[in-house]
């Protein structure tokens, strides 16, 4: 990517209502000049498109356009959206066999036009296919995928209400995988520094335990809930979508919780799974090195070795 540049394009794979989501997000974010849709139902994403032109007189101008994977050749990053949907009652993880045929059809596609676009993947269960992706590509540091961005945004959000702050104030990370296996890293989680056992805030709430450890099933049930209740999630993951693209065209070396190949940290290799990273313009710039209470390590190599269960099972 060249830094001097002062224009972005963005290529979006898939106009469902999550790609929708980041796209309407990103159009009044004034990030980017220019955002081509792809996808498999051209009429969709003609749609998306007009839909979102006809807003351009209310923010900043940029071109937005339906096309084919040959439009992508001069995109800087690329966000695929693309794939099933999780349905009510079905795990990320049964969305895997559908789904990776759908990434071993569009990766490629992707590699042969542009191969040094960062590629940020959301699909679910988006860290088995982020380390596939990254596997077509050949390219880890330029793979990323949204990993537990949005749970710990969700998780932040719960503590900032139960607490009565801001939750951009509180500095908490789920960590491991998007999924059921996904974890908190208690024993670092603050507010303004001070630990969670010791922090009261204007609502007088004093720690307590039993409300933390709900507080965490709400964070790792979230998806389940609102899928129970209106389908599907889009709105939140559109957000968090558009701040990882921002770290990346901005080059702001932001940490967030993304999901990347790891090759050996925390004892983990040959999986994509997520821990709180540096993200730049190259993509995951440097996995941190954090440190993990035993149990805390213990849980994120079992939720790693879950997941690389679950690809071996592809054969």
């Amino acid at each position: 990517m060249d830094d001097h540049r002062n224009t972005h394009k963005v290529g979006l794979i898939g106009t469902g209502m999550v790609g929708a989501s980041f796209a309407y997000s990103l159009m009044q974010s004034g990030l980017a000049n220019e955002l081509v849709l792809i996808d498999r139902d051209t009429a969709r994403a003609e749609g998306e498109a007009m839909d979102l032109n006809h807003g351009m007189p209310f923010v900043r101008p940029m071109r937005i356009t339906t096309g084919t994977y040959s439009d992508l050749a001069d995109a800087d990053m690329i966000v695929i959206c693309a794939g099933a949907n999780q349905k009510p009652g079905q795990t990320r993880l049964e969305l895997l066999k559908t789904n990776a045929a759908v990434f071993q059809d569009i990766v490629p596609k992707i590699s042969a036009v542009n191969p040094k676009a960062i590629i940020l993947v959301t699909t679910n269960p988006v860290d088995i296919l982020t380390h596939i992706t990254a596997d077509i590509a050949g390219r880890g540091c330029c793979v990323l995928g949204s990993g537990t961005v949005l749970d710990t945004a969700r998780l932040r959000f719960l503590l900032g209400n139960h607490y009565g702050v801001d939750p951009r104030s509180v500095h908490a990370y789920i960590v491991g995988e998007h999924g059921d296996s996904e974890l908190a890293l208690w024993s670092l989680a603050n507010i303004a520094g001070v630990r969670l056992p010791d922090f009261v805030g204007v609502t007088g709430q004093a720690y307590d335990q039993a409300a933390i450890d709900r507080i965490f099933d709400q964070t790792r049930n979230a998806a389940y809930e609102i899928i129970q209740r209106k389908k599907a999630t889009y709105y939140a993951i559109g957000l968090g979508l558009l701040s990882i693209v921002e770290a990346v065209l901005r080059d702001q070396h932001t940490v967030m919780t993304v999901s990347s190949p790891l090759n050996g940290q925390y004892g983990v290799s040959g999986m994509s799974i997520s821990m709180p990273a540096i993200v730049g313009s190259s993509g995951v710039e440097e996995v941190l090195n954090l440190p993990l209470s035993p149990s805390e390590l213990t849980a994120f190599q079992n939720s790693a070795q879950t997941l690389k269960d679950r690809l071996n099972e592809l054969g």
